[in-house]
């Protein structure tokens, strides 16, 4: 009677972990698929965010007046803001679709905002500065979605930097402070590096714990949170390694 007794237990235990595994693995198939909008729709963003840039180059007179019009690039530049946190507050309510939409509204008016850059750095430093970031992006993304460490309290110490910064930001206008801006600069990349994993991560612990009735609107998020991670840490390089015509 023993006998049976533990051959049974041995085989509910082999069906347990069977089903476990099999579990394990198609929780893993689904967020790998989550991921994979994600950076899509990241890459669809900074394509968005090229193609307006390029567009506002090739119109001299489009660009000259949004140059000597300051108003015109502070108006454009309080609209990304609201239209990040409107999309951030409100995505729940918001159709799959409208989310969306609304990102790469937000990719484009970023292309506007950002295609003076154009006239500031030579062409050559802006494409360096592209691929430094693309490398250095890559490797810390993979970083977040591979490692075993919980990343949380990380986030929580860049975050609180990252206000910091724009505060010392913001001080600096004033200042003009050419040692305080190299600073800002190399601190800048240092905070962007760190939330891109951290970012990743989060992403990836979002992905497990959705459906499939949300993953859309979880992908359009995780790509507006990696889209800032990259621009960031791009303007930030580009002020290390730009060259000015």
């Amino acid at each position: 009677m023993n006998d049976f007794s533990n051959l049974n237990q041995y085989q509910n235990n082999g069906y347990m972990n069977s089903a476990t595994a099999e579990n394990e693995l198609a929780l893993s198939s689904f967020v790998a698929k989550v991921m994979q909008q994600v950076y899509f729709r990241m890459f669809l963003g900074l394509v968005v965010t090229a193609v307006a840039s390029w567009l506002m180059v090739q119109s001299e007179g489009a660009m000259m007046w949004f140059v000597s019009n300051s108003w015109a690039f502070w108006g454009l530049l309080i609209a990304e803001i609201g239209l990040v946190i409107y999309l951030s507050a409100r995505i729940n309510k918001m159709s799959p679709t409208t989310a969306a939409a609304l990102f790469f509204v937000y990719a484009a008016l970023n292309g506007v905002v950002l295609s003076p850059i154009f006239i500031v750095y030579t062409g050559a430093s802006i494409a360096k500065t592209f691929f430094i970031t693309a490398g250095v992006f890559g490797v810390m993304s993979v970083y977040g979605w591979v490692t075993k460490k919980d990343l949380s309290k990380m986030g929580s110490i860049l975050m609180m930097c990252l206000l910091g910064l724009i505060v010392v930001s913001v001080v600096n206008i004033f200042l003009h402070s050419t040692q305080l801006d190299w600073i800002i600069s190399f601190a800048g990349v240092a905070i962007f590096i760190g939330l891109t994993a951290w970012d990743t991560q989060a992403i990836k612990q979002m992905a497990a714990q959705s459906d499939y009735s949300n993953v859309s609107k979880v992908a359009t998020m995780g790509a507006l949170s990696l889209y800032l991670d990259f621009i960031n840490l791009f303007l930030y390089l580009l002020r290390i390694f730009g060259s000015r015509d």
